[in-house]
């Protein structure tokens, strides 16, 4: 590569001619002359050159002239040299003047100075329906532009306050032309040196140009220092022009310019104006660019050449279709022209490009969004005034955008752009038309996608649902084996459709994977697809690497729609395909819920290992559980040394140890207070065991009943893991089964029971901060001296008892718990029936058979037995009351209120209504 001065090593040669011409004249020197006329002759003009040069010395002494940008003063030192050698050698130099004298300049600008033939004129669409379809697309994207973001006119934009006024302070400019065979190098400097605007330097290259001579010679020809020549014999292509960008030093803007490229008059002024506005300061402007296609009524996506199609996307300006561009406009890539600070040049080489053929003007837009969050604009013109325009004579770009383009570049850039399309570039179909999707899976390896694909399809059979795949790409997750493992034909990967997603992330550095690098690139491409998409999920596995985890956090939380990150253990996916049923705004609160465990123990430490051993192999899909033990003071020591020695695997442990013995009634109601209104209690006492699947069937109902902003059902206050198999509260106590009695619905179908359950269930915190105060206002050691006595409920005579209280709350507030329901009572939760406070105490006069309480364990996945493989809607959950007769919610309340027994006296159209934040009741209100 020569770098080449604006001056010619030929201008000193020139003028030291010119000083021979004068001393010797046209002809040739005659020796015959008297040696002292020769003598004096010789010593006036070395007088002449020496008042010359000293002239010149002394003018760039001055301190106001830049020694950094003046001309070059090589041919004075070369005169003087000259004469300095005449001096020593008189003789050689009398020879020479004794030959015919040459005369060699700088050639002229006509010499040299060659132009572009444009014998065509401007290509003019004659087809009206397109002519009406390309300009009905620019007018609904012009449309939402100017609600976006304003889309200013030309002189909008230059009233906007800039850090750079040209009669104030101009920017530096440093202008890269780049060319190869086209002869607008003169036309390009000559609108350049009369720039309202100075510019500060200009570089021209000439990389494997057939007319780098041509193109030396013009450079020189202009004699200018600002203006450089940069040649190679290597075709450095269309990345050439900005490496040599990355070199720009003490410039502001760097302006690259194609060779097709004439701009006005305004143009630097224009440009330098609008990047120093605040809001455009970080874009990169140009004159020309496209829009990419639009997806189509099949979904797919066009080439963006189509002919005919409106969803092919916009070429800007475009004379065509008398598109011309009068508001500054937001495209997908810029063409011909960029105009951009030297800082954000460094970004187009962040990631290796996909291609080096083609593509260069794509690959800067996208990664300038991606990683600097910078738009790509098209600026406007005076139609009136072609000096402020880019392209002053528009016919030399518009012929290779749109009439010379051959079938393989067509194909290449049609990859091109959907890959970067994939990888989250944020197009203005995507801006103007924003994705409302379920879930986006992520996989970093072909093992995730396997573990993953169970749910996937789930998700993607369900009507209604949208999920896509996401995949690392490159050698971490190739496309292709992922498409395989998802038994999906290798063709997705290449097919202009929202399936699957190729983040390519080798390409960002294919000999380095730090793990910045990772984490940026990753979270580049995840946050770009979020926002095109905006999923209410992004699913992926818990043990995906830390970095990956990392950079999907990041980029959740940056989306505007705020998706939730679920990260699923490998085992647990096949068994949570319920997801895909429940309402994606549902799902959106998957990780809000926090479920502690409190166990109440004290002297039964074989049935307590049985208890913390069932509940460490239940499936937690990854959430965090706190496990709390609360023991009375009589705790004994092989219970105390059972609790101490657990290593629990699911989250926090904490202990918690009565000094004063409190009894069964103190140690449950006071085993657990909610933190926050996502705070659930799960209270299990130490005879009791629970299934695997128990927490799923927690989580479940909880998404679809609870955290459902569709569902409204107040009335809600727990989650039992238990069926029952006797009517407790009536004197009989007789038998019942579930299944037989809802046969007509559903044998299996879950159900709603003004019944709270002891053994095993989830209380939810703002109905046990109820339960809490009104336990404290009508506590008393004398079951009898309880104003509240529920006709034909032998709970009335219940002592001791937190169950009492809490059936009594319920009773008169009409809330229920949901029960499962499956064959056999089979349940999320047994009762061992073992002796403790209330089984074969001395006082309690029941007689209880195992066989009534103890039912077995759900050991498979439930979804199967439930109605329709899924938890029934809210409205269609039958209701029983506290005697299992079928009721509906509102002849619950009415029940409640006919006792007028609350603690504030209600007539009995009403109820109780309690602060939530703190329990306390308020008023009576009507049901």
């Amino acid at each position: 590569m020569g770098l080449g001065s604006n001056v010619s090593s030929r201008s000193g040669e020139y003028l030291e001619g010119m000083i021979s011409d004068y001393v010797g004249g046209k002809g040739r020197v005659r020796p015959n002359k008297n040696s002292s006329a020769r003598l004096v002759t010789m010593l006036t003009c070395l007088q002449f050159a020496f008042a010359i040069y000293a002239t010149f010395l002394l003018y760039f002494m001055i301190p106001t002239v830049d020694l950094k940008t003046g001309p070059d003063v090589r041919w004075a030192t070369q005169i003087a040299k000259h004469w300095r050698d005449f001096i020593r050698n008189p003789r050689s130099h009398y020879q020479e003047w004794e030959t015919p004298a040459v005369t060699v300049g700088i050639p002229s600008k006509l010499e040299v100075c060659q132009r572009e033939s444009i014998d065509f004129l401007q290509k003019k669409s004659n087809d009206t329906r397109m002519i009406s379809v390309k300009r009905e697309l620019y007018n609904e994207v012009l449309a939402f532009q100017r609600r976006s973001f304003g889309a200013e006119t030309l002189e909008e934009l230059m009233r906007l306050p800039s850090a750079w006024n040209s009669s104030v302070k101009a920017p530096k400019i440093t202008v890269i032309l780049n060319h190869f065979k086209r002869k607008t190098l003169c036309a390009q400097l000559e609108s350049l040196m009369h720039q309202t605007t100075p510019f500060h330097r200009i570089w021209v290259l000439a990389f494997g140009s057939p007319n780098e001579n041509s193109l030396r010679n013009i450079v020189e020809t202009y004699n200018d220092s600002r203006i450089s020549f940069v040649s190679s014999s290597y075709d450095f292509k269309y990345y050439g022009r900005f490496q040599m960008a990355l070199q720009v030093d003490e410039a502001d803007f760097v302006y690259i310019l194609d060779d097709d490229m004439i701009p006005g008059r305004k143009m630097l002024q224009i440009l330098g104006h609008v990047a120093g506005t605040e809001k455009y300061k970080n874009a990169v402007l140009g004159s020309i660019g496209r829009i990419l296609p639009f997806r189509q009524r099949d979904f797919t996506f066009p080439s963006y050449r189509k002919y005919g199609a409106k969803e092919a996307g916009l070429y800007l300006p475009d004379p065509a279709y008398e598109i011309t561009v009068e508001r500054i406009v937001q495209v997908d890539f810029l063409s011909s022209s960029w105009f951009l600070s030297a800082e954000l040049v460094k970004t187009l080489f962040i990631e290796s490009p996909i291609t080096f053929v083609t593509g260069e003007d794509l690959h800067l837009s996208y990664l300038l969004q991606k990683y600097r969050n910078a738009g790509s604009f098209v600026l406007p013109t005076d139609p009136q005034d072609k000096e402020t325009w880019g392209d002053s004579e528009h016919r030399l770009a518009y012929v290779s955008e749109t009439t010379v383009i051959h079938k393989d570049i067509v194909q290449i850039r049609d990859d091109q752009w959907w890959r970067v399309f994939s990888r989250g570039y944020i197009t203005q179909w995507a801006a103007m038309y924003p994705q409302d999707i379920d879930a986006m899976f992520y996989a970093h390896s072909v093992n995730e996608v396997v573990a993953l694909a169970p749910l996937l399809e789930k998700f993607r059979s369900v009507v209604g649902k949208k999920a896509f795949i996401v995949v690392s790409g490159g050698s971490f997750c190739p496309c292709e084996e992922a498409a395989l493992a998802l038994r999906w034909p290798k063709a997705v990967c290449r097919e202009r459709r929202f399936k699957i997603f190729d983040l390519e992330l080798d390409s960002i550095s294919e000999s380095s994977h730090s793990e910045v690098s990772l984490i940026q690139s990753t979270y580049a491409s995840m946050k770009g697809l979020l926002r095109i998409h905006n999923p209410s999920l992004i699913i992926t596995v818990a043990d995906i690497d830390v970095k990956v985890r990392d950079a999907l956090i990041l980029a959740a939380s940056s989306n505007r729609n705020a998706s939730t990150l679920i990260q699923l253990p490998r085992s647990t996916v096949p068994k949570v395909l319920w997801m895909a049923d429940l309402r994606s705004t549902a799902l959106k609160n998957w990780n809000r819920m926090r479920v502690s465990i409190n166990v109440i123990t004290q002297n039964r430490p074989v049935s307590l290992q049985r208890l913390l051993k069932s509940l460490t192999e239940a499936y937690y899909l990854g959430d965090e559980i706190s496990l709390n033990f609360n023991m009375d003071s009589k705790v004994d020591a092989e219970t105390l040394k059972v609790v101490s020695s657990l290593n629990w695997p699911h989250g926090p442990k904490h202990l918690r140890r009565r000094i004063i013995q409190g009894g069964l009634i103190r140690a449950v109601s006071e085993s657990w207070y909610p933190s926050s209104d996502d705070d659930y209690g799960l209270l299990l006492e130490d005879d009791i065991e629970v299934s695997a699947y128990y927490y799923l069937w927690i989580k479940y109902a909880l998404l679809a009943y609870h955290y459902d902003p569709q569902v409204s059902l107040p009335e809600l206050n727990s989650i039992a893991l238990y069926s029952p198999r006797l009517i407790e509260v009536v004197k009989e106590r007789p038998r019942w089964n579930a299944t037989d009695f809802f046969k007509e619905i559903h044998p299996n179908t879950p159900y709603l029971h003004q019944l709270p359950c002891s053994w095993g269930a989830l209380f939810f915190p703002k109905h046990w901060k109820e339960f809490y105060t009104y336990m404290g206002m009508r506590y008393t050691e004398d079951a009898k001296k309880n104003p509240v006595q529920i006709p034909r409920s032998r709970t009335n005579g219940w002592q001791a008892s937190w169950k009492k209280f809490l059936i009594d709350m319920m009773y008169l507030r009409g809330y229920v718990s949901l029960y499962p329901n499956f064959p056999n009572q089979t349940s999320f939760s047994t009762n061992h029936m073992e002796p403790g406070a209330h089984i074969n105490a001395s006082e309690n006069v029941v007689h209880h058979k195992k066989e009534d309480f103890e039912v077995p364990l759900l050991q498979q996945d439930f979804r199967n037995l439930l109605p329709n493989q899924k938890l029934p809607s809210a409205s269609k959950l039958p209701v029983l009351n506290l005697f299992n007769q079928p009721v509906t919610l509102k002849g619950l309340k009415s029940a409640g209120a006919k006792l007028i027994q609350d603690v504030i006296p209600c007539n009995i159209t009403e109820i109780v209504v309690v602060d939530h934040g703190t329990g306390m009741p308020l008023h009576c209100a009507k049901f």
